[in-house]
């Protein structure tokens, strides 16, 4: 067993060796089984669901049975993200990936707004690009259900345990977390991690500083600066940028009921339906925008999520609704991005189409804070 399989079996990824296993306790998994039935057939009867159960069992025993490596299943999950691309979006661009060396390890820290396709979108791109993928940091709070587990952990995902609350818990949780990305990195293994816990509901990509310290965790019990240990890492931020976001009305209607009601009560399955909405739903255009290693003298957490976040603040790309939305007149704003905005604030009651004005907006209003502030 190696050093990797032995301390950090419980948050790892799955190696070669395990996905063929994993990929069977899938197919075994009724619940799994059920959650496709319910999205594919939702046309036909449970009764009939039923009959066409043992039928699902075979297509995916015989599409997913020879996958028997990390490398295959990367394959696999590429088809499915060039397939869901080709239906629901207007084209991805990249930017910025000419300046990172192929050979390299790099902590890959950006902006979040989607559950899956955000790291999904960076793979993607370093993949096209004859770059390696990623490890992916998933909170567990996304992994309720074994299925779920097991489907981000063939996709080369690691756990990042928030459920833990005991202060000693938390702690070793985290240490354990911050020395598996640093173990990662040395081992020839780039990461993904957000710039802060949760979506940003409210278009401000901010980056928490508690992210910060986590990560530094490592650099502390090896007693290294923290300047030191930020140049060690190869912090890389990256802007995801969606012309549309397929969970912006869900998302303004959380916050115009946490304002008027002081909280939201999510529904059970609400993070699985947010990730298949996410997939699914129609983004329009798509940029992802690779930023500048952070090779300069940073002294504290707080200075470093700064200089993130005015390279992802610098990198957003901003298509004509965000400029709509911050009442910015330009030409490139068109019959259809007004149409389209319409269409999405009658979605929601009155209340809370600020919300989603907001959403679209706050990118142009960061980044124009951020050159009066350079100024």
């Amino acid at each position: 067993m190696s050093t990797e399989n032995d301390i950090y079996q419980e948050i790892r990824p799955y190696n070669d060796a395990e996905i063929a296993p994993a990929i069977q306790r899938l197919i075994d998994d009724e619940e799994f089984i059920s959650a496709i039935l319910s999205h594919k057939f939702s046309h036909l009867p449970a009764l009939l669901r039923g009959l066409v159960s043992p039928l699902v069992k075979m297509f995916l025993k015989n599409r997913w049975g020879k996958l028997n490596s990390v490398d295959a299943v990367q394959i696999e999950v590429e088809k499915y993200l060039d397939k869901a691309l080709d239906t629901t979006s207007d084209g991805v661009t990249f930017e910025g990936l000419d300046k990172l060396e192929k050979n390299t390890s790099y902590l890959f820290i950006s902006n979040h707004r989607d559950i899956a396709m955000d790291p999904a979108l960076v793979n993607y791109g370093l993949h096209h690009s004859q770059h390696q993928t990623m490890r992916i940091a998933i909170g567990d709070n996304l992994l309720r259900k074994p299925c779920a587990t097991e489907l981000m952990k063939i996709n080369k995902s690691f756990i990042v345990k928030r459920s833990a609350k005991a202060p000693r818990e938390m702690m070793k949780a985290l240490g354990l977390l911050s020395s598996y990305i640093k173990h990662s990195l040395e081992t020839s293994n780039s990461i993904w991690i957000a710039q802060k816990e949760g979506r940003a509901k409210d278009g401000n990509d901010f980056t928490d500083p508690a992210i910060i310290k986590m990560i530094q965790l490592e650099g502390r019990k090896r007693k290294m600066a923290f300047s030191e240990y930020v140049k060690s890492l190869k912090i890389v931020p990256v802007a995801i940028s969606y012309e549309y976001d397929p969970c912006d009305l869900a998302k303004a209607n959380e916050l115009y009921q946490k304002a008027t009601q002081g909280e939201y009560q999510k529904s059970e399955f609400e993070d699985i339906e947010s990730i298949v909405k996410g997939i699914t739903g129609y983004k329009g255009r798509i940029q992802v925008s690779f930023g500048d290693v952070i090779e300069n003298d940073i002294e504290t957490p707080d200075a470093l999520a700064e200089e993130i976040d005015r390279q992802i603040h610098a990198n957003y790309k901003l298509f004509p609704i965000n400029l709509l939305a911050a009442g910015i007149d330009d030409a490139s704003i068109d019959a259809k991005t007004r149409e389209e905005l319409e269409k999405k604030l009658s979605g929601l009651e009155e209340g809370a189409r600020q919300y989603l004005i907001d959403g679209y907006a706050n990118p142009v209003h960061n980044l124009s804070k951020d050159k009066q502030e350079a100024a």
